[in-house]
Parts: structure tokens; C-alpha cells; sequence
């Protein structure tokens, strides 16, 4: 449903009871339940935001080689990334110019894709090669069908997509993130895993939980807590509800040490070197003096999300000895941190339904999370109507 055939009372409704959060943080509430259930809300977001913004959708790695393609379903949307002989990465729709089926699913390399239904086939730029018993269709030209392209851009060896023609550069979206991120020289990092997890909840509770670090010193008491003094993180607020925290904290994994080292790039900081950020609608970044391992978040109803954990290490550790074992300590550390969120973000998410939550008042602490909220609710409910 567009936003368009949006019933204009539901949309109000929705918007309504927002005052009280819209205020400083130090006079703030969180947003009502209906933020988090609604699926009027939820469409909305995919028309306001998703359909707009920038999105982090994947890892240059992922599709390395020549006919490497990958496939992705966004809020409903399919679509193709698939490197071409050119070593180009191209973005395209996964919706045959036939009759709308997916022509690829899941990932692998390939010379053409070949729709399974009527076999129409495409290039991996998008491109119709050949399709048969079309002769006679009059105002058919296969020479200007193809697969709809999407835009993209690599930043740090990240690929974005953006389903918006009038969107702005890549470039001035990730600005922010290049300012507080660079020093990371992602793009000469490697994917050691991607970790897939799927959590009950709504997705903006997992945003917010990953710019909190009011629950840090209670929830992650066990992992990291410890090692990071809350009281001293430098927090920037960025465009567009983005965030990003400097501070000190150990290196993520059990042993609180640089098992590797420095990233080579990294030699002049301190082994507590530690970044947090935000960039919306969807990307987390978290880096220590040894490596980044970045999050990307995917809404798939109100009530349910699906979560990325990237673990990257500069190219040169992978031929240290006993490399795998080693990184696989990192990522494990990782999971076990999520897996202490998840308990919690599934109780905020249950809690939404009911009778007797009423939203509280926020922290100081809570900065963040009040700047990703107050630019979600002015993306969403402008407080003047068109």
C-alpha cells in the first residue's frame, strides 16, 4: 500500500501522542506502543524511509569474482547484485519483464540467468540476451528490456543501494560515517563470517538498543561492561539521526588483548582504541584497534527482524598462523553480546501489546537513542501536513 492510499485519519492517529518525546531528552518519553506493532506504521516506513535512504546491503567479497551474484529480498522488494566481466558490481530488480518471477535465487556464479518460468534470459548487467516465441508480439523490442536497474555504490567495500532516482550521492550520505570511520580503511579489510540472526521485534528497537549505553553496565556485565567507562564516552550526534562514540574499551574477545595486533593502518593508536556509529536507516558500526565488525538490519514485519553480523580483519592477519581458530573468538564473542540483547529487545517488543506499558522518561544517557527517535518521527509524521 502507498503512502498515498494511506487512510490520512490512520497516518494522523499514528502521529498523534508524539509530543512528549519530540521535547529535549532531559523532558523526553520513548514512543508509544503502536511505534512498534503498527503495520500502517510499518508500510509507512518502507514508503518514508526505506524507499529513500541509502542501504547497506552487503560486502564486496560476497560477490568477488566475475558471475558472482547475490540475492536479497528488502521489505519485499527482490532484488540481484551480480558482478560482470568488467568487475563491475551492477544492482537490478529480480523481477522477470515477463511475469514478474524471480529469475535467481540465493547466491552463486553464473554466466546469464535464465528465468525459470518461461526462460527469458539476462545478463549480468540486466540485460536481455534471448527469450524465444516473441515474434510476434507487436510492440515488443528486446533491445530496450532488461531487468530494472537500481542505483548503487561502493563505499569501504560496501555495497549501497538506493530505490530513490533523485536520491542524493552516496558519497554526501556516508560523509558522516567517512569523517568518523575512515581511519578503519575498511576497503583494505576482509570478511572473515557474516552471522545471520532473527529476532522478534520490531527493527527499531534493535537501532536503538545498539545506541544505548544506558543498559551496557547491567545487560553486558558478563562481556564487555567492564572494560568501558560510561561516563567518559565522547558521543557525536551526525546527520540524519546518525551517531558516533569514541572511547576506550578492550579488544572483543574473551582475553580483552589484540590477538592479532594492530590493523597495520592503526599503529599510532592506543590498544583501547574504541568506535561505535550509527548511519541510517540501517547500518551499526563497531570497530576496535584490531578489527570492525559492522551490522546491518533488516525489517521484515513489525514484530520481526533479521540481522547481519559482519566480522572483518585487515587482509594481512588471515596468514597468520592459526588465523581462523584465533578470529573465530571474535565472532563468538560477538554472538554471545547478541544473544544477551535479544532476551531483552524481545521483552520491549511484548511489552508493546499491552494494557499496562506506558512509555517512561529517558535518561540523559538515552541521547542517542532520543536522536534517532526525534528524526525517525520527523521522516515519518512531519508535524505539518502537505
Amino acid at each position: 500500500m502507498a503512502v498515498s492510499e494511506l487512510d490520512d485519519g490512520v497516518v494522523d492517529a499514528a502521529a498523534s501522542g508524539l509530543s512528549e518525546t519530540r521535547v529535549p531528552v532531559t523532558q523526553a518519553r520513548h514512543m508509544p506502543g503502536y511505534i512498534y506493532t503498527s503495520p500502517e506504521v510499518f508500510r509507512l516506513e518502507k514508503e518514508r524511509i526505506f524507499t529513500k535512504d541509502w542501504l547497506c546491503v552487503a560486502r564486496v567479497e560476497e560477490i568477488e569474482r566475475p558471475g558472482d551474484y547475490l540475492t536479497l529480498r528488502i521489505l519485499g522488494e527482490p532484488i540481484i547484485l551480480a558482478r560482470d566481466d568488467d568487475d563491475d558490481i551492477n544492482v537490478f530488480a529480480n523481477v522477470c519483464r515477463h511475469r514478474g518471477v524471480e529469475v535467481v535465487r540465493g547466491h552463486g556464479n553464473t554466466s546469464l540467468f535464465s528465468c525459470p518460468y518461461h526462460g527469458w534470459r539476462y545478463d549480468l548487467t540486466g540485460r536481455l540476451t534471448g527469450v524465444a516465441y516473441m515474434a510476434e508480439a507487436e510492440h515488443f523490442d528486446p533491445a530496450n528490456c532488461r531487468l530494472k536497474p537500481i542505483r548503487s555504490g561502493v563505499w569501504r567495500g560496501w555495497v549501497f543501494i538506493n530505490f530513490d532516482a533523485n536520491a542524493e550521492p552516496l558519497e554526501d550520505f556516508v560523509a558522516p560515517l567517512e569523517e568518523d570511520f575512515g581511519i578503519l580503511e575498511m576497503d583494505r579489510c576482509r570478511l572473515f563470517a557474516k552471522h545471520q540472526v532473527e529476532i522478534d521485534c520490531n527493527w527499531k528497537f534493535v537501532v536503538e538498543n545498539l545506541t544505548d549505553i544506558y543498559h551496557s553496565e547491567v545487560l553486558h556485565a558478563k562481556t564487555f561492561a567492564e572494560s568501558i567507562d560510561t561516563e567518559k564516552i565522547v558521543y557525536k550526534l551526525t546527520a540524519r539521526g546518525g551517531n558516533s562514540s569514541f572511547y576506550d574499551a578492550a579488544p572483543h574477545n574473551p582475553s580483552g588483548k589484540a590477538i592479532f595486533g594492530k590493523m597495520p593502518w592503526m599503529a599510532d593508536q592506543p590498544e583501547s582504541f574504541a568506535r561505535s556509529g550509527f548511519l541510517a536507516p540501517n547500518f551499526d558500526m563497531f570497530s576496535r584497534i584490531d578489527e570492525a565488525h559492522p551490522v546491518i538490519i533488516w525489517p521484515v514485519s513489525p514484530t520481526k527482524t533479521h540481522i547481519l553480523i559482519y566480522q572483518l580483519f585487515p587482509a594481512e592477519f588471515f596468514a597468520i598462523n592459526n588465523f581462523e581458530q584465533k578470529a573465530q573468538l571474535y565472532l563468538d564473542y560477538m554472538i554471545d553480546i547478541a544473544e544477551e540483547d535479544r532476551e531483552m529487545i524481545e521483552s520491549l517488543q511484548n511489552a508493546m501489546d499491552s494494557m499496562l506499558f506506558e512509555p517512561g522518561w529517558m535518561s540523559y544517557l538515552e541521547r542517542g537513542v532520543h536522536h534517532v527517535i526525534t528524526h525517525y518521527l520527523d521522516r515519518m509524521f512531519p508535524t505539518e501536513r502537505a
